[in-house]
């Protein structure tokens, strides 16, 4: 006849030796882990230092880790600090752009003509450049977007001098946009014409006016009149200096180079017997 098993004998079964003696009835947290581990419980709640250190035979370290402290102990190498390097980067040179930190590769230069005057360049101006640029948005979706750049234009810069707007090319993912960069494109003037930093003029005049004296009337970059007086014989080959009426020094605006007045002198076609006689008298 079968008889109900108690706690004993159940136990006994199961794992081939009998229970430990003791007091029959429920048994408690720390009998059951000794039972198990082979070791008491430690008395009282245990924390979670002490878990982990019996189970991973190490000290869990004090107080909260950060994601430097976890990478460390599982991936043996700090986490990267920070989201990614900004502002400070090279811009990419002609071809397919330049490679970056993380392997990130960087569009190459977008590069747009900024026409100027020569007044503009004598003087100094800003400009305001309206371009249009795609954003990429959270989920990848690009977005036409304006904006207006001002470009502060220095006396003295001359054709080809660029200026560069770190980054403002289109965004594409896994892409460091493209800077956008301006190049200063001088436009020609009806008087003056610029040789590096000297400005230069030509006045015709008659074959009377190169004998006998030129004054010379301009009106400058900026404005001014100037009257300039020539009481010497004028020859084709002639130029006039004016010292420091020319354009603003890049390097040292406080300087300017010089005017050069050169001279396109009208001769007759044709002269009469009195008009040779006359001139063979003067020259002769």
């Amino acid at each position: 006849m079968s008889h109900p098993r108690n706690a004993d004998d159940i136990f006994s079964e199961f794992f081939g030796v009998s229970r430990p003696s003791g007091p029959s009835g429920p048994r408690n947290a720390d009998d059951i882990y000794s039972e198990f581990f082979g070791v008491s419980s430690p008395s009282g709640p245990r924390n979670k230092d002490d878990i982990f250190s019996e189970f991973f035979e190490v000290s869990n370290p004090s107080g909260p880790r950060d994601k430097d402290d976890i990478s460390a102990e599982y991936f043996g190498v700090p986490s990267p600090s920070g989201s990614g390097s900004s502002g400070g980067r090279e811009g990419g040179g002609g071809g397919g752009g330049t490679m970056h930190h993380g392997g990130a590769r960087k569009a190459a230069p977008v590069e747009k003509k900024l026409p100027c005057s020569l007044e503009d360049l004598y003087k100094g101006t800003t400009k305001k450049m309206k371009i249009s640029r795609e954003i990429a948005g959270v989920f990848g979706k690009t977005t036409q977007v304006q904006e207006i750049l001002t470009v502060d234009v220095k006396p003295g810069w001359k054709t080809g001098t660029k200026i560069t707007f770190s980054e403002k090319g289109n965004e594409q993912p896994g892409v460091i946009p493209a800077d956008l960069v301006f190049i200063i494109d001088e436009k020609p003037h009806p008087v003056f014409t610029r040789e590096g930093n000297d400005l230069v003029v030509t006045q015709k005049i008659s074959v009377l006016e190169a004998f006998t004296g030129y004054t010379v009337n301009l009106t400058t970059l900026d404005g001014r009149r100037l009257t300039i007086p020539v009481n010497t014989v004028i020859h084709p080959e002639y130029v006039e200096v004016v010292p420091n009426e020319g354009m603003p020094l890049q390097k040292d605006q406080a300087k300017k180079g010089n005017l050069r007045i050169k001279f396109n002198i009208k001769f007759p076609t044709t002269l009469t017997s009195e008009q040779k006689t006359g001139l063979k008298k003067l020259l002769g």
